[in-house]
């Protein structure tokens, strides 16, 4: 066996966009790449945020910059990649990640929630997709994550449009797959449980709900945000390149039960 035909997990030499980039998973994605060698572009609409995390990781080492623009704006979405090829002159990663959710019961939704976490979680994905693909077109080849959920598949109450744009997710990376294997892209989607971030913190303080998604899982414990790291390091390198169109469950063993 030749050894030297073995891919490697090593990104040195990619540029990578995080939408949602500066906090969260977001940004334990983005330094799961930059820690193996991709520069790495994070967004969002706060500059704030971007700043003071590109600062950080600088200073640890990665190799970090950062775009402000809202991903549910087609004109500063198209900006954002074109920026990104002038300075870099290509675009080889997508972590499609910006999301939001809005729990409330059916009958409590109110039609301008549905629209908020759709335009965000599903129209936001398809515009960052879009132009990302019009560029690795171009260049024949590119990788596509996109950020789904469990509850992409499964159901819970309280989640009405938060499941059915992950559940859009799921399908547009079916789709997106089968028409851009020509191209060499592979697109492929990570559906997380429950990860301990800042922002599910206070959600998961209720005692009772922390019992229950533990309960869930095989590994007995709620998601850590590095437990994200290998499964975007993977589908982001060329370890990945005879996986497309898939959908890689995150989730101490949630959907396997």
């Amino acid at each position: 066996m030749n050894i030297s035909n073995f891919p490697s997990f090593r990104l040195d030499g990619k540029v990578a966009l995080v939408t949602g980039g500066s906090k969260g998973i977001g940004l334990a994605m983005a330094c799961a790449l930059g820690i193996n060698g991709a520069k790495v572009i994070i967004s969002s609409r706060k500059a704030d945020e971007l700043q003071k995390v590109v600062e950080e990781m600088n200073n640890q080492g990665l190799d970090f910059s950062w775009i402000q623009a809202d991903v549910t704006n087609k004109e500063q979405v198209d900006n954002m990649v074109n920026e990104i090829i002038e300075h870099h002159g290509q675009l080889d990663i997508l972590v499609n990640n910006a999301g939001m959710n809005i729990r409330k019961p059916l009958v409590e939704v109110e039609e301008s929630d549905w629209d908020k976490v759709l335009n965000t979680n599903l129209k936001g994905i398809f515009l960052v997709g879009q132009a990302a693909a019009k560029q690795m077109i171009k260049q024949k080849n590119g990788k596509i994550i996109n950020i789904s959920s469990i509850l992409g598949g499964i159901g819970m109450p309280s989640q009405t449009s938060y499941a059915a744009s992950k559940g859009g997710i799921n399908q547009l990376t079916k789709v997106w797959a089968s028409e851009l294997s020509p191209y060499n892209i592979h697109v492929n989607a990570v559906a997380p449980a429950y990860i301990k971030t800042p922002m599910t913190a206070t959600w998961l303080q209720d005692e009772q709900r922390y019992k229950e998604i533990v309960g869930n899982t095989m590994v007995n414990r709620i998601g850590d945000q590095e437990d994200l790291a290998g499964p975007i390091v993977f589908l982001a390198s060329g370890a990945s390149n005879y996986v497309t169109g898939q959908v890689l469950h995150v989730d101490g063993g949630w959907t396997a039960k």
